[in-house]
């Protein structure tokens, strides 16, 4: 699984493809994918950075639709809750899965700089965490991970010491 985010791409396609995966998924699944719900993913989907709900609100109405706050956040509830879209807790905001069509354990790479976030695949149930979490008889069934950082984009080296 790659890290998506933060790397040059054909945008257009890693949008078509997303879209594509969702609309499978939900057909094979019986879930029922409104129209205000493509829409809102295909706008998570526009930017690799994570949006908030009142950001994707404005852009429904952009779109000449009278959404009201409870329509965003029930097309978000939806998108989330079936993994098609993360709620990244530091940003209170949400941005599309780059792997909706697979299970996984994301972590978001979050640019202090310019918030945009690429997502890339952690297991950490396997890992330290996993261990200490089975040590304390606890039963890990949801990680998403969070870390913090500058992306290569907004990263400028140090100058080479002149000593």
């Amino acid at each position: 699984m790659e890290t998506v985010g933060f790397t040059t791409h054909d945008h257009r396609a890693c949008i078509t493809d997303c879209v594509a995966a969702v609309v499978a998924t939900c057909k094979d699944a019986g879930l029922h994918l409104t129209p205000v719900r493509k829409r809102v993913l295909q706008i998570l989907l526009a930017e690799h950075r994570a949006m908030g709900a009142y950001e994707i609100l404005d852009r429904l109405r952009e779109d000449g639709q009278n959404a009201q706050p409870p329509v965003a956040y029930r097309a978000l509830e939806f998108l989330v809750g079936h993994g098609f879209a993360h709620r990244i807790e530091r940003l209170n905001a949400f941005i599309a899965c780059a792997h909706p069509s697979e299970n996984h354990s994301p972590a978001f790479l979050i640019c202090r700089v310019c918030d945009s976030v690429a997502e890339t695949h952690a297991a950490p149930s396997r890992g330290t965490l996993g261990r200490a979490a089975k040590a304390a008889g606890f039963r890990v069934e949801r990680t998403m991970l969070e870390i913090e950082g500058v992306c290569p984009n907004c990263f400028v080296p140090e100058p080479a010491d002149a000593g």
